[in-house]
């Protein structure tokens, strides 16, 4: 499992010999490893040239480039060095198929809408003033509901309202008023929880976008968020399963010890709010902790890290899809 390399300072970023080479003014040129980086990811103002795409390709590194406000702007994806025909014909042939599709895609859903009731359970034993039987009793409705959606666009609607809901719970728990939500609000985010929940949200989206680079899956061809123009769709559903227990939980754990205040945000000049250089470093330190956070897997009696966890529900999708096995979306145990 290769690392993720975050490149936040300005410089020139390329290829020395066999290896990376990140320079900048006044300062020695820093190598970095290639051949254990998996994915790169640049929030600074980096140069590079084509040479240097071509070296990521060869080595099967992906470049992810955000903006100046910390907004995912796009990735670097080298050629797939893993192909299937029989696997990319099996996902095509599960998206083209309705019958094929909602199933999986419901699945998605469900699996979400179970790591929600996770989180919310996890904080009510740690606060037994907290009041969420409500919440958690709508999450089962929606679970319940899901499966008997009859188009894609009918299951998105309860995936939204689930979601909405469960971010309820969001000021429920935060007794701090500096990152009280009110309502889930994006492009841009205009509160310091709506900041949050993006940046990180785009985190998980690349995560799983890397973990799926590594499997023969493609990961244009997606089940819950439609196959359309956009680059990528695959990714947003496995992502889904995961941002509760990733996303979620590391932003409660952030507020709550207070590694992340209200001097971490700023203002743009259209009115939305976004983490500042420092904010970002501190949230991306704590991100990358999280993923390589590892956990007893039940079944292979082992420790697995949550960035494994992620490649390994991209495998049993594709399981899924090639009809080995039914797939069974991950479930948190606490």
């Amino acid at each position: 499992m290769g690392r993720t390399l975050y490149l936040m300072n300005s410089g020139e970023l390329k290829r020395k010999g066999d290896t990376l080479c990140i320079v900048r003014e006044s300062e020695k040129p820093k190598f970095l490893p290639v051949e254990s980086t998996d994915e790169i990811m640049i929030f600074g103002e980096v140069d590079f040239n084509k040479s240097l795409l071509e070296f990521l390709t060869q080595k099967q590194v992906i470049l992810h480039i955000f903006n100046y406000y910390g907004y995912y702007t796009g990735t670097y994806y080298p050629r797939e060095h893993m192909n299937a025909g029989a696997v990319i014909l099996a996902q095509a042939r599960h998206c083209m198929d309705l019958p094929k599709r909602m199933e999986i895609a419901s699945t998605f859903v469900t699996g979400a809408i179970e790591n929600m009731k996770k989180v919310i359970e996890y904080y009510k034993r740690r606060r037994a003033d907290l009041q969420v039987s409500d919440i958690l009793e709508d999450l089962d409705g929606f679970a319940e509901s899901a499966p008997k959606s009859d188009n894609v666009a009918a299951l998105m609607g309860v995936e939204g309202n689930a979601r909405n809901r469960y971010y309820q719970f969001f000021d429920r728990l935060s007794t701090n008023p500096a990152f009280q939500m009110d309502s889930r609000t994006r492009r841009p985010p205009t509160n310091r929880m709506n900041a949050l929940i993006s940046f990180l949200n785009s985190m998980c989206y690349l995560l799983a976008l890397s973990q799926i680079y590594r499997t023969y899956l493609d990961p244009r061809i997606g089940f819950l968020h439609e196959t359309n123009f956009r680059s990528f769709s695959l990714n947003l559903d496995i992502a889904e399963i995961f941002k509760p227990i990733l996303v979620d939980r590391l932003i409660f754990s952030l507020i709550n010890k207070q590694m992340i205040q209200e001097k971490h945000f700023e203002k743009q000049s259209g009115g939305g709010i976004y983490l500042n250089e420092k904010g970002r470093e501190i949230v991306l330190r704590a991100w990358e902790e999280r993923v390589k956070e590892t956990i007893e897997h039940p079944r292979l009696k082992r420790k697995v890290s949550y960035r494994g966890l992620v490649r390994m529900e991209i495998h049993k999708v594709q399981k899924h899809i090639l009809e080995d096995k039914k797939y069974i979306p991950y479930a948190s145990r606490w």
